[in-house]
């Protein structure tokens, strides 16, 4: 049993200059021919060229559809056979080969579902769905002594006026 890899690439939109290439096709095939020889040299099979749609934004809320030409390549993983004619994979050195590993999510525990409390008093009642940011309730500090300020100027007479 065969295992592969695929990489797909964007097909060149226009060809390269080179020297005794005079025309655009035979600058297009020449640009073709270095990508495939280069993909080749890298251990990479090519298998077809596709014609794939591709939903792209197009303004604010529009969106386009546009059609990409991709090449398409693919290469074996190496399989290694047992006497028991079980296929063993083996990975190819590339970036595609080797998975990053993947780690379970930290169990949940129970303070996470308790209601939010604040001073001792339970502060919400129902969930509004509205998200509170601080544990304030009512005036703060800043405002109480401000408001003992104003009301002390409005007790005091006024020093400056002379009566006689």
């Amino acid at each position: 049993m065969h295992r592969y890899e695929y990489k797909v690439v964007p097909a060149p939109s226009k060809g390269t200059k080179a020297k005794g290439v005079k025309t655009p096709e035979g600058r297009f095939a020449l640009t073709v021919e270095q990508l495939l020889n280069q993909m080749g040299a890298d251990g990479w099979e090519f298998q077809r060229a596709e014609l794939l749609p591709s939903d792209e934004r197009s303004g604010l809320t529009g969106s386009v559809q546009n059609w990409r030409n991709v090449l398409v390549f693919r290469r074996a993983i190496g399989a290694i056979t047992t006497d028991k004619d079980e296929v063993v994979a083996t990975a190819v050195p590339g970036p595609m080969s080797e998975p990053a590993p993947i780690e379970a999510p930290a169990p949940l525990s129970a303070e996470v579902n308790d209601p939010p409390m604040a001073s001792g008093a339970e502060r919400m009642l129902k969930d509004n769905g509205v998200e509170e940011l601080s544990d304030v309730a009512g005036m703060t500090e800043a405002l109480k002594a401000r408001a003992e300020r104003q009301t002390d100027e409005d007790a005091e007479p006024d020093e400056t006026v002379k009566r006689d």
